[in-house]
């Protein structure tokens, strides 16, 4: 099995990767204390496409929750000004701009940070953050591999800040009503979890990326970008579109498999499969990437007594769906990742729901049973956007409340991470791979208990 990545070379890589620039902040004497009432400023630390989303999000909140934004924070010369730009626009906000993280981290008035940058420099950069004094909204994965997972988790706790990892589907008020309805038990026991989530292009790929063409390793630092990976030389592809390469993202798992394995942890109150497989390829995208563009993972939860199944492609769309599967009753999601539409179907004597019946048809017969929350009582969509005002908002009350225990907070994301890593390892080393719950390691042999 590949190793997992040690603290020492971990933190050694980072460490060494700077001749980087200067030495990580450490010291919390920039911190202060945010009152109920007083305004929390925001920096943004990686400032590409997902800084957009997070731009947004504090948008949404911006005068309701008494936020200020301050800083950007970008290796990239032009994705510094694009976001201090942005800042203008929707803020009315002159931001400082930085290079380098622990310049921003320095900002006495610097009260929290909101990370977007490349898939493995999350853990190291969320214990940077904390380790400053500062709270941190960080997006998932929250960690590439176990120890880094460990390394973040162990500065968080020894920490006194207050992190939201990117999980906004934990908050959001469809799937929280579905949560009750699991912890009723209405649904009785759950057997079986599955998740179908695709897409029909080449996606985290663009051929005629503006960027890609536009970046020059003057305008960048290479060296830090890559942190505690191995030196290579400068490649703009890898750069931007690190989600397709093994060395910085496990891709699918990375990226739509945690936000899916997170849920089903909310959902039935479990962390981390005991067991997992996974099989794909590159089969409908031979482009230049290397993570796969078809994957299929079944993971078991030995002491819930079910079956967790997740499945994406990129060359075909047709069918996305959820489904919560008890011997009473089935909650299923009709569309992919974060579908808002979910219908509750009883168990029936005989073949039950016709599935290709049609739902909303099931409905009207009584066969079938929208899910709604308050105030709004209409069919939702098969979808919804990422930037999500409820989790933004939690993070923010949980900040002015000093409570750590955020809907995404440090336990959720090691758990969902350690379930990513664990999807990313038995793919490329086509094993069969377990947890071990007292040791906190992915092996390839059954824990005996």
């Amino acid at each position: 099995m590949k190793k997992q990545i040690s603290r020492r070379t971990f933190v050694g890589g980072a460490a060494a990767a700077a001749t980087i620039a200067k030495p990580l902040v450490t010291a919390k004497s920039y911190s202060r204390i945010v009152g109920a009432n007083d305004r929390i400023n925001i920096g943004f630390l990686g400032c590409g496409g997902r800084s957009r989303g997070h731009r947004r999000m504090v948008e949404l909140s911006y005068k309701d929750k008494n936020l200020g934004v301050v800083a950007v924070c970008d290796l990239w010369s032009v994705n510094r000004a694009r976001a201090a730009e942005d800042c203008k626009k929707k803020f009315n906000a002159d931001v400082r701009q930085f290079q380098y993280s622990e310049e921003m981290l320095s900002m006495p008035e610097l009260d929290a940070v909101m990370i977007a940058t490349g898939d493995h420099q999350h853990g190291l950069l969320l214990a940077e953050t904390v380790e400053a004094g500062k709270d941190c909204y960080v997006e998932k994965p929250m960690a590439l591999y176990v120890e880094e997972a460990k390394f973040a988790r162990r500065a968080v706790l020894n920490s006194n800040q207050v992190v939201q990892n990117g999980s906004q589907w934990l908050s959001d008020p469809y799937y929280i009503k579905l949560r009750e309805i699991v912890r009723s038990g209405k649904i009785g026991q759950v057997t079986k979890i599955e998740q179908v989530w695709n897409d029909n292009n080449h996606r985290w790929h663009g051929p005629d990326d503006p960027d890609v063409a536009a970046m020059r390793e003057g305008d960048t630092d290479w060296n830090r970008w890559l942190l505690d990976k191995p030196y290579r030389p400068f490649n703009p592809w890898t750069y931007f579109e690190f989600r397709i390469f093994r060395d910085f993202s496990g891709g699918i798992t990375s990226q739509w498999l945690s936000h899916g394995i997170g849920l089903v942890h909310f959902f039935t109150d479990t962390a981390i499969p005991d067991s997992m497989v996974a099989n794909g390829g590159i089969f409908g995208w031979p482009d230049i990437r290397q993570n796969p563009d078809t994957l299929s993972c079944l993971a078991t939860y030995d002491d819930s007594h079910f079956l967790y199944s997740f499945s994406s492609s990129y060359a075909n769309r047709f069918g996305d769906y959820n489904c919560i599967r008890g011997k009473e009753a089935t909650l299923y999601g009709q569309g992919g990742e974060g579908t808002p539409r979910w219908f509750l179907i009883p168990e029936v004597p005989g073949d039950g729901l016709h599935f290709y019946g049609g739902f909303e048809e099931a409905v009207k017969k009584g066969a079938a049973e929208v899910i709604t929350v308050e105030g709004n009582d209409e069919l939702p969509p098969t979808s919804q956007s990422d930037d999500s005002k409820p989790h933004l908002d939690d993070w923010i009350d949980c900040m002015r409340d000093r409570n750590p225990m955020t809907a995404g907070n440090i336990h959720t994301g090691f758990w969902h991470s350690v379930g990513a890593a664990m999807a990313t390892a038995a793919y490329r080393e086509g094993k069969k791979l377990y947890w071990d719950r007292q040791k906190e390691e992915i092996v390839d042999q059954p824990v005996l208990t």
